[in-house]
């Protein structure tokens, strides 16, 4: 297993998020430009409780091998408990199989946990069979259906 260091993104490591998210893009044309990701970026800070992390080589605390987002919402249901959700979550492909993943979401379900939250959720392709049993080795379980609109432009 791979020994990695998690902590919040800087604006810095914007190129190498971007290079991580373009391996799971279906389309090149998919990709943000710098400009526009770190114009994304500097939106998280208005969500107040939206953060993206990165997940660095413990032997290089600048090599980003993977990235997630988390937010976490507040709730008027459920007692007010907040939930989570968890999105773009990324290994880099070189190192797939070696423990980054399982560490990433190890932290985002002690993020989760330490903010008082119910549940944790995620969603992903339903062709990405090989995230699905990654997801349910974890203790993910399938919860419901998701629905989604295609943009309305």
């Amino acid at each position: 297993m791979s020994s990695v260091h998690l902590r919040e993104a800087a604006q810095s490591d914007m190129e190498s998020v971007l290079a991580l998210y373009a391996t799971i893009e279906d389309d090149p044309a998919d990709a943000m430009t710098l400009e526009q990701a770190r114009a994304v970026w500097a939106q998280f800070a208005r969500y107040p409780s939206y953060r993206l992390w990165v997940a660095c080589d413990a032997a290089d605390r600048d090599a980003v091998i993977g990235t997630y987002a988390l937010l976490v919402m507040h709730n008027l249901a459920h007692r007010g408990a907040p939930s989570a959700i968890v999105e773009d979550v990324v290994v880099s492909p070189a190192r797939q199989g070696r423990g980054v993943g399982r560490q990433m979401m190890a932290h985002a379900m002690q993020q989760a946990r330490e903010a008082g939250c119910y549940k944790l959720a995620l969603s992903s392709n339903a062709c990405r069979k090989g995230a699905h049993a990654f997801y349910e080795s974890l203790g993910f379980a399938q919860h419901g259906l998701s629905f989604v609109v295609e943009p309305l432009t």
